[in-house]
């Protein structure tokens, strides 16, 4: 036996509901006619007969009672999805999942969200924040946000802020109590306070340039974390010295709570990127967020 299709049995229950050939035409918008039609084919379909019609009323047989019981709140449930998926002409319908560093947060979602989800309240946003590396693909996210060394060539990636650098920082307090160093190799005889990675589980090198030089110190310490923002919080109180993503800073600096320390050996990067693999250009809300957030993220740093 064929499966009944949908739209001859929504006709049909909206027949049974109102008793009524004409009635269940005009709810429709079709003819009463095509209504007609559409009973008898399902009927002759399932080859049975659903409706015992006169020229003065409209009654369900047997196996229609029990057609109308078991596909009815079915099929009701089903038209209340479909509407509330739809889309309007110009509105976006669906979700972006997406994987965002932590440092990130400030700069690319915090500005973003709100304005994103006013001009799109029926895209649904969902923001995980990690700093380990995340194959997006394998673990279903739409894209990711990253600095541009942690993506994948084959990514597409779009340019959320302009570049910064990084800077190690310390109290005025540590400073006069230890002294300041002077060059890169000079971190290894003071406290530093340490970054643990997610991924890969060791201790991250500070990593520093001048000219076409480069230095990945193994600076040690007696702390060591995973967040990003505990070491700036702790090289405040004077614990020891900290590499900061300088945005992240920039108040305790200018207040003198942190000073930079090793200045002309800050590297710079290019700054944070949206990247997703290139078949995601397809998905209405991901590019509608990228254009969102290119617009406003690169205000907030």
């Amino acid at each position: 036996m064929n499966t009944a299709p949908f739209t001859q049995l929504q006709v049909f229950l909206a027949v049974a509901r109102l008793r009524s050939f004409s009635g269940a035409a005009r709810e429709l918008g079709v003819s009463t006619a095509a209504v007609s039609q559409a009973v008898r084919q399902l009927e002759e379909q399932l080859r049975v007969v659903l409706l015992t019609r006169t020229t003065r009323s409209v009654a369900l047989t047997d196996v229609g009672r029990r057609l109308v019981e078991g596909a009815g709140p079915a099929v009701g449930q089903t038209l209340a999805t479909l509407r509330e998926v739809a889309a309007q002409p110009g509105e976006a319908v669906g979700r972006v999942r997406l994987t965002v560093l932590t440092a990130a947060v400030p700069y690319v979602i915090t500005p973003v969200v709100p304005t994103f989800r006013e001009r799109h309240p029926r895209v649904e946003v969902e923001v995980v924040i990690e700093d380990r590396f995340v194959d997006i693909v394998e673990e279903g996210y739409d894209a990711g946000v990253r600095l541009s060394e942690s993506i994948q060539r084959d990514m597409v990636q779009v340019r959320l802020t302009e570049a910064f650098r990084f800077v190690v920082v310390a109290s005025p307090g540590y400073l006069a109590r230890h002294g300041t160093p002077q060059r890169p190799e000079d971190l290894l005889k003071h406290e530093c306070i340490t970054f643990r990675s997610q991924t890969t589980g060791t201790l991250y090198p500070w990593e520093l340039e001048r000219g076409r030089k480069s230095w990945r110190v193994p600076v040690r310490g007696g702390v060591v974390t995973n967040d990003i923002h505990l070491p700036a919080t702790l090289a405040e109180q004077g614990v020891g010295l900290a590499y900061a993503f300088e945005p992240a800073v920039e108040e305790r600096l200018r207040t003198g709570k942190l000073v930079r320390v090793l200045e002309p050996y800050a590297p710079t990067v290019p700054g944070f990127f949206l990247y997703y693999p290139s078949r995601a250009q397809r998905s209405v809300p991901l590019r509608l967020f990228a254009e969102a957030a290119r617009e406003l993220a690169a205000k907030a740093v």
